[in-house]
């Protein structure tokens, strides 16, 4: 293929579920990925999160500002009333019932909303690369999350392509995520080989198998060399989920019952915990009939000390900082065989041990789905194991054993390599965007 003619328009978009970045590739083909300053502290990734905050001037009038990224995660924790935050849209773009949602009596449509983020992730990205950008390669997944059919596919790929129009762009080209990370992985080869990339996202597992390296470069890539793409709408958000599920809502309550006349009853309804599930969704349970259900539940409950708990969750706002002691006892039971969730902020304290094995049998139903989509992929190719030269697995899940394991089993512990889990696939598309002519 030919590469482009100008570099500065060799820009990657990964626009993620969770977490988003950019990468440039440089005159000197290196490429070089933004930074973000996020708890004094520098990052390469971008929350792909809003956070909406109504304020009155001092006229009286109602406005709204809205947030972005790490800034809204530092706006949301030092606020605490008149806000709400928004994550997960990526999530919600096959969908046609989901046109926008509310916020503070006005209508925000979701590629409007997608817009805000992508557009200020641009212009973070212009400022450090001192460069306008007005063309990328933006990821997207094998099949979105709650993705049905083709359709399904083809609908929420216009609807992020508006998005990006909206957000200043003036041209933009997709590709899949996992494809893109194979392009990182094979800047570091020096001879070609066939790969299984698994790409775990915050909301889709994704895999592609293809043909890399230096004499594919040489050559000019055909369509051959792609031999599958397969993915399944789960992944990181969904092990968080069955974390809270399991280990945290029955500390909460959940597991807990009341006392109604002469029987005994759940304390509080199950939808509940269903909100806690999503931590961003909390804002929804801050409301006046959700606070009497739980206070009624408190004065009935047989364990009435995990209602306030959950009372304390809900009224203090901890949604956040419940989703990183999740992701932090996830982390730390990636390396150990047993750990202990701690949860320790405004007036709760928790502390729960927690077992690898356990975790493990939690996450079954869904490690079971990445088997069956890896298996499927390499019968529909005709590919067997053995004749896969390496396995490149990137993105946050890929840290977890269970999920290695499955990829050891298949192709054997050796032929796994990893690296660069958050940005491999902006990395990616910017090699990508850089072989395009625009």
């Amino acid at each position: 293929m030919q590469t482009t003619t100008d570099q500065r328009n060799a820009v990657g978009f990964d626009f993620g579920t969770t977490n988003s970045s950019v990468a440039l590739v440089q005159g000197n083909s290196s490429v070089r990925i933004a930074s973000f300053s996020s708890g004094g502290k520098e990052s390469y990734s971008f929350r792909s999160i809003l956070d909406f905050e109504q304020y009155k001037t001092p006229a009286g009038a109602r406005r709204t500002h809205v947030f972005t990224g790490p800034s809204a995660i530092e706006h949301h924790l030092e606020t605490e009333e008149n806000d709400r935050l928004i994550q997960s849209l990526k999530s919600h773009l096959p969908s046609r019932t989901l046109t926008g949602t509310e916020v503070f009596g006005r209508r925000y449509k979701l590629e409007e909303m997608l817009a805000r983020m992508i557009g200020d992730l641009r212009q973070h990205a212009e400022k450090q690369f001192a460069s306008p950008i007005r063309s990328a390669m933006a990821g997207r997944p094998v099949h979105f999350a709650s993705a049905e059919s083709q359709e399904d596919d083809d609908f929420a790929v216009a609807r992020l392509r508006q998005a990006f129009l909206l957000a200043g762009f003036e041209r933009v080209e997709f590709e899949m995520e996992p494809v893109a990370a194979a392009y990182a992985y094979e800047s570091t080869l020096d001879h070609d080989e066939l790969i299984l990339i698994g790409d775990f996202g915050g909301g889709t597992s994704d895999f592609s198998l293809l043909r890399v390296g230096p004499e594919v470069r040489r050559r000019g890539r055909t369509a051959q060399d792609l031999l599958g793409t397969s993915g399944v709408g789960l992944a990181g958000d969904a092990f968080d989920a069955r974390i809270i599920h399991k280990l945290v809502s029955p500390a909460l309550g959940s597991d807990s019952e009341a006392r109604s006349l002469s029987q005994l009853l759940p304390a509080v309804p199950a939808w509940i915990y269903a909100k806690l599930e999503h931590w961003h969704h909390l804002s929804f349970l801050r409301t006046s009939n959700v606070r009497e259900i739980l206070r009624s539940a408190h004065r009935r409950a047989l364990e009435p000390e995990k209602i306030a708990a959950l009372i304390a969750i809900i009224d203090e706002n901890l949604g956040y900082q419940l989703h990183q002691a999740v992701q932090r006892v996830k982390f730390e039971l990636s390396r150990s065989e047993a750990a202990e969730f701690r949860f320790d902020e405004g007036s709760l304290e928790l502390r729960i041990p927690v077992t690898r094995a356990q975790f493990e049998s939690w996450i079954e139903r869904e490690l079971q789905a990445i088997e069956q989509c890896i298996d499927g992929l390499l019968r529909t190719a005709g590919v067997d194991p053995r004749a896969v030269d390496r396995v490149f697995l990137t993105g946050g899940s890929s840290f977890v054993p269970a999920v290695r394991r499955i990829f050891a089993a298949r192709f054997g512990e050796r032929r796994i390599r990893s690296g660069n889990e958050f940005t491999s696939v902006a990395h990616g598309l910017a090699l990508c965007a850089a072989e395009r002519v625009w």
